[in-house]
């Protein structure tokens, strides 16, 4: 542990998470906003559904902790959402099971702490074409389609409105780009950095449009040593100092 203590958001999920920081990923976009202001951590896993993430929910959230977070990011539901196998073998949820483990992973966060804001991620689309023909030949049959990725969204966002959960609607969010299913994804289901630019713009509009006390929105959040320094740039006019601590011309977009 390293001091000053920040808040922490912890991202949990499957690949859409543990990506997020490739790729110009949503991940480290947040990471880049909330420099000095909070300590991202990444707790993403390649191909996970959510039987597995109720096996690990107590290691990675443990309610003895000393520090709980203060925001919780959850995606699960794209590979919980691929069609069964024949062998009864992948990773295949069916929508009633994977409901109710959502269920109980929202309910497990939020006996962490009073304190820790949750937000879940829907399943998002995928460009059904390029998934197949994308497939590498080291696995069986893939079954993704857009139909089942809507139902199994549809079911998180019901889910959410139900426990009081903040959720971004990523189905209908990624689609509002008429070149979607080109400009979005990497393969078909992973996300581009175009695609991340919506994933993190949708974050941040939740963050900063929920009345949490104390809000955890970047612009709101106080900055680590934001005191002004003799060791600062020195101003043009060669007697005061120029404080960056707040500076974000160098962003590529400048997010709200």
């Amino acid at each position: 542990m390293v001091g000053p203590a920040r808040h922490q958001f912890v991202f949990f999920g499957s690949s859409i998470v543990q990506l997020s920081f490739g790729h110009g990923g949503w991940g480290a976009t947040l990471a880049d906003i909330y420099a000095r202001k909070a300590d991202i951590v990444l707790r993403g896993y390649f191909g996970w559904n959510s039987r597995r993430a109720l096996e690990v929910l107590d290691q990675v959230f443990p309610k003895d902790a000393a520090l709980q977070p203060s925001l919780v990011i959850v995606y699960f539901g794209g590979n919980d959402s691929m069609g069964p196998h024949s062998s009864g073998l992948g990773p295949h949820v069916p929508l009633p099971e994977y409901i109710a483990n959502m269920r109980k992973i929202a309910t497990h966060l939020q006996s962490l702490s009073e304190k820790t804001r949750i937000i879940f991620l829907s399943c998002p689309p995928v460009n059904e074409a390029k998934v197949r023909g994308n497939t590498s030949k080291i696995f069986s049959e893939l079954v993704r389609t857009n139909e089942l990725c809507q139902n199994y969204s549809e079911a998180c966002i019901k889910l959410c409105q139900e426990m009081g959960v903040k959720v971004v609607d990523l189905f209908t969010a990624l689609q509002k780009r008429d070149d979607w299913m080109d400009a979005c994804f990497t393969d078909g289901i992973h996300l581009s950095a175009e695609g991340s630019k919506i994933v993190a713009r949708e974050i941040l509009k939740v963050i900063k449009e929920a009345d949490w006390e104390p809000s955890l929105h970047w612009k709101s959040m106080l900055t680590e040593f934001p005191e002004d320094s003799q060791y600062d740039l020195v101003a043009a006019d060669g007697e005061t100092t120029l404080n960056p601590s707040e500076w974000t011309y160098y962003w590529e977009n400048q997010w709200d």
